[in-house]
C-alpha cells in the first residue's frame, strides 16, 4: 500500500506565503517524478510545479517566480513554497508521484488526498 498525505494548506491573505509538504510512505522502492497539481471550483485540474529524481523541476507560467517545488528523497517528501499569493491561486492541491511500489513489476501513478489553499482578504 502506498499513500500521499499533503499538508500546510490554509488561508492566507493576498501577498502571504504558505509552505505545502507531501509526504510519500508505504511500500515504495523507489519514487521516479513528483509534481503538483491544483483544481479551482469549476475549472479542470492542472499543473502547478514538476520535480525529478535528478531534481530537475519545471513551472507553469502563472506560478514562475513565485512558486519554489523542491524533495527529499531521504525522506520521501516534496514540497512546495508559495510566495506572492493571489487570489486566483486559490485551489485544492494535489501531490502526484510517478514510483515504483515494492513487488510491482512497473512504475505507476499516486495521488494525494488534496489540501486547500485559500488566497483572500
Amino acid at each position: 500500500q502506498v499513500q500521499l498525505v499533503e499538508s500546510g494548506g490554509g488561508l492566507v491573505q493576498p501577498g502571504g506565503s504558505l509552505r505545502l509538504s507531501c509526504a510519500a510512505s508505504g511500500s515504495i522502492d523507489s519514487i521516479n517524478d513528483m509534481a503538483w497539481y491544483r483544481q479551482a471550483p469549476g475549472k479542470e485540474r492542472q499543473l502547478v510545479a514538476t520535480i525529478t529524481s535528478a531534481l530537475s523541476t519545471d513551472y507553469a507560467d502563472s506560478v514562475k517566480g513565485r512558486f519554489t517545488i523542491s524533495r527529499d528523497t531521504a525522506k520521501n517528501t516534496m514540497y512546495l513554497q508559495m510566495n506572492s499569493l493571489k487570489p486566483e491561486d486559490t485551489a485544492v492541491y494535489y501531490c502526484y508521484a510517478f514510483l515504483l511500489r515494492r513487488g510491482a513489476g512497473r512504475l505507476a501513478g499516486y495521488w494525494g488526498q488534496g489540501t486547500q489553499v485559500t488566497v483572500s482578504s
